[in-house]
Parts: C-alpha cells; structure tokens; sequence
C-alpha cells in the first residue's frame, strides 16, 4: 500500500485533542482534518482576493483620485441601517 504523502504530522498533544475532538462529534479524525484544512484554503483564498481587490482599488484612487469620504460612508450606511433604501454617495475628487 503506497504511504499517505497528505496526511499531516501533528504534534501527540494535537493529535490527542484532535481525536477526542473527532469522537466527541462522532466524526473520524480525517474528517475534521479535510474540513479544518478546506476552511484554511477558503479564508486563505478570500483573503488573497482582498489584498488584490485593495490593491487595485488604490492604484484606481492614485489614478483617477475619485474618492468618497468617512463622513459620506457614515452617513449612507446609517440611511440603510435606519431602512431607507438609497443609492451609494457618488464619487468625487
């Protein structure tokens, strides 16, 4: 049987925690270790979009210097928070 080249090395501490975990939830060691490790690449993943999206954003700003201020966003986000359905404040230099 080829060796498991995937299955990570954890510390015993870990590995115990890991496994009263995986039986307290009635779930198999595997599992919880796919799902743990599936949620890292996701926020990993969002979180690199984030730093691209930021990125462009501000070449953008450094562009074009279209902005909108704190004050703006304030006060549009508290309309919305009060229920009032309005338009985003429009950019400006």
């Amino acid at each position: 049987m080829p060796a498991d080249t995937t299955r990570p090395l954890l510390d015993h501490d870990i590995e115990q925690r890991l496994q009263r975990l995986a039986e307290a939830r009635g779930r198999s060691r595997d599992g919880l270790v796919r799902e743990a490790v599936s949620q890292y690449v996701e926020r990993a993943e969002l979180g690199d979009q984030f730093d691209r999206d930021s990125l462009a954003a501000w070449t953008e700003l450094q562009t074009n210097g279209l902005h909108i201020t704190a004050d703006e966003a304030d006060a549009w986000l508290a309309r919305l928070e009060a229920g009032e359905i309005t338009d985003p404040p429009g950019p400006h230099k």
